[in-house]
């Protein structure tokens, strides 16, 4: 029944939120010089910067970036060091060049999974970021194509499934994030393969979606050629 398999790139394929949450910690560090992190909440104001500006921005370590530097600005009434500033940029530039490592286990679900099915890998946020990732992945030919989106929303999947003339009852969608990878998905009435990461972005955290038959959630990579073939 599934004809049409798509994946998600971070944190499905190669690890990347850790090197934001590392970003965050230090960034945290270079705030505690000009102001009492308990009482600003820096979290939840650089998180609430980040959602403001993705509009403008878009996904991705340059938009953290602007973002960290806004909200230093902010919070520190302007007293932040030029040099501080620089850290921030620095901070930004160590996320951008992170080592590509893939999760264990997934280059053999991929290539199982691409003897039976058409795969597609569909990720978003920066596009240089993203096709450098993509480069280095080591895993761009077992992909019939690549999809580097700015928003992972009904719209994106549908436009998908029109050029790939497959109704969404006949796609499957393989990621960590709820809110991006299955949802969506499920909303148009296709299938989603969940195998959760162990950290998160606190915006792709969705609420309100229920679990249902058409959502298998795996431990692992290893899980995933059996989640597609169990569905139909």
């Amino acid at each position: 029944m599934i004809e049409l398999i798509g994946f998600d790139g971070d944190d499905t394929l190669w690890h990347s939120q850790e090197f934001y949450d590392r970003a965050q910690d230090e960034f945290e560090a270079i705030l505690g010089k000009y102001i009492d992190l308990g009482s600003h909440g820096l979290h939840d104001s650089l998180l609430a910067t980040e959602r403001g500006n993705i509009a403008l921005f878009g996904y991705g370590a340059k938009g953290m970036t602007l973002s960290m530097i806004e909200s230093a600005i902010e919070l520190t009434e302007g007293r932040i060091e030029a040099r501080d500033i620089h850290r921030i940029v620095r901070l930004g530039k160590d996320v951008l060049a992170h080592p590509v490592d893939l999760l264990p286990g997934i280059r053999d679900a991929v290539e199982t999974v691409a003897k039976t099915h058409r795969v597609v890998l569909i990720t978003k946020g920066d596009l240089f970021h993203q096709e450098n990732k993509v480069a280095r992945c080591g895993l761009a030919d077992v992909f019939h194509r690549i999809e580097i989106v700015s928003e992972k929303d009904p719209a994106a999947y549908a436009r998908l499934f029109r050029e790939f003339d497959v109704p969404a009852e006949r796609f499957a969608m393989v990621g960590n994030s709820l809110k991006s990878d299955i949802a969506p998905v499920v909303e148009l009435g296709g299938w989603g393969v969940y195998m959760p990461y162990h950290s998160t972005w606190a915006h792709e955290v969705v609420t309100g979606f229920t679990m249902t038959e058409r959502v298998v959630e795996v431990r692992g990579a290893a899980g995933i050629p059996e989640a597609i073939a169990q569905m139909g």
